[in-house]
């Protein structure tokens, strides 16, 4: 074992600062040990590229039946809590419907048995009728915009449109009082997956709001299933899963619930990220503007620079199903793999100058943002739809974003999962 090997086995990759700036860690990883045995969370953690890809496309030697690991995590946090507090949490739980697997921890042929269900919403066909839909949100998001020249653009912009249009295409009634309620619980939702460390008493709010959310969505469920719409809730409240067997059945409350609530996450937090970290690369880049101002091929690779450059999911589990090896590296059956995107984004192996951004780059879309394999994103379309369109917007009517002068540089929230910014305040003018 070499001396800096002997330093990289007390690196904590997941401190809270190496989570809010995580990219130091991982290039010393990828260069000395890109595959590293994290002792205290029992986690082989994969941080190059073509290891990433590797894993990938070995599906029957890697599973994403990695419920487990998420279980245990959240096992974690209950123990925060006093006894009090764990008795009122378990009469919380005793009104929530059990979640079960389904595509994101499921493997083939069951992952694919739920995501055809759903697929169909997601089509670039269905993404292109739908894109009126999506203007008309960013339109009149950036309508607010105008004329105040000083604003947080995580709450005025980069949150609710995202949110709004995935409630639409989830199904969600345009009331007031309903949307109100399902932004609160989406927010929520998605808050929880991020496994950052929280105060007990937020552990007990998010879990309330959780079974809200659930009857809430039960409630759609069932009328949809006598007054079905065009919508993700009708396909999933009316659409028969076939088993092995060949023998076709409705989908149960909780099949429905696991399935919408990937869709929480996938189609809200994860494109509001980008949009916020794009954001952050046009304050530090000004003369960025002015070359992707007007130009449509530009900013779609801007858009997928900073999907590379920032990944809004910067990892996942993977759980090693035989012994076998990863790059020469020995793996045992049941060892658990932590697979960082956002370090094989950063890889100089695979892109040239990859800490800085090129709108020039070609293959952009090589980025691994949005996963790869059976579990590539199935919403991918829909959010490169709004990124792509929101970029367009925002630089044809205002110019000069900077950070606002008043307040400190923007800082990540310090997540196991996720990446992405709480609050960007920003200065601009309009055109």
């Amino acid at each position: 074992m070499s001396q800096n090997q002997e330093v990289e086995l007390e690196i904590n990759l997941f401190s809270p600062e190496n989570m809010i700036d995580p990219y130091p860690v991982y290039k010393l990883l990828r260069d000395e040990e890109p595959v590293h045995y994290l002792r205290d969370m029992n986690l082989h953690v994969v941080t190059r590229y073509d290891l990433l890809r590797d894993v990938i496309k070995r599906t029957e030697e890697f599973s994403s039946k990695y419920d487990q690991f998420m279980g245990g995590a959240q096992m974690q946090m209950f123990n925060t809590l006093s006894d009090d507090q764990k008795a009122e949490a378990f009469k919380i739980a005793q009104g929530m419907i059990d979640i079960p697997p389904t595509m994101l921890t499921l493997d083939e042929p069951e992952h694919t048995r739920y995501r055809s269900l759903v697929s169909k919403l997601f089509t670039g066909g269905q993404v292109k009728k739908s894109e009126a839909d999506v203007r008309a949100v960013i339109e009149e998001n950036i309508t607010a915009m105008k004329g105040k020249g000083r604003l947080d653009f995580m709450e005025a912009f980069a949150f609710p449109v995202p949110l709004e249009i995935i409630s639409d295409r989830l199904g969600i009634p345009a009331d007031k009082q309903s949307r109100d309620f399902f932004y609160e619980a989406a927010t929520s939702a998605a808050a929880a997956l991020k496994m950052a460390p929280v105060p007990p008493e937020q552990i007990l709010i998010r879990m309330k709001t959780a079974v809200d959310l659930q009857k809430f969505l039960i409630r759609l469920v069932d009328e949809c299933r006598q007054k079905p719409k065009d919508d993700m809730i009708s396909i999933l409240a009316n659409s028969k899963l076939t088993e092995e067997e060949g023998r076709e059945r409705d989908l149960t409350h909780g099949e429905i619930l696991s399935v919408l609530n990937q869709f929480l996450v996938a189609g809200h937090e994860t494109t509001a990220s980008t949009f916020g970290w794009a954001m952050l690369v046009l304050c530090d880049n000004p003369d960025l503007e002015d070359q992707l101002r007007g130009d449509e091929k530009r900013i779609k690779t801007f858009v997928e620079e900073v999907l590379r450059f920032e990944a809004p999911v910067q990892g996942l589990p993977r759980v090693v199903t035989r012994d076998t090896d990863l790059g020469g590296y020995p793996l045992k059956k049941g060892d658990m793999l932590m697979l960082r995107y956002g370090a094989a984004n950063r890889d100089e192996r695979q892109f040239n100058e990859p800490d800085k951004i090129n709108i020039h780059r070609e293959k952009a879309g090589m980025q691994m943002a949005f996963g790869s394999g059976v579990h590539f994103c199935i919403g991918s379309p829909l959010a490169r739809q709004e990124l792509n369109i929101g970029f367009y917007e925002l630089l044809s009517n205002f110019k000069n974003f900077q950070l606002d002068p008043t307040v400190g540089r923007p800082v990540a929230d310090p997540s196991f999962i996720l990446r992405a910014l709480p609050e960007l305040r920003v200065t601009y003018q309009d055109i």
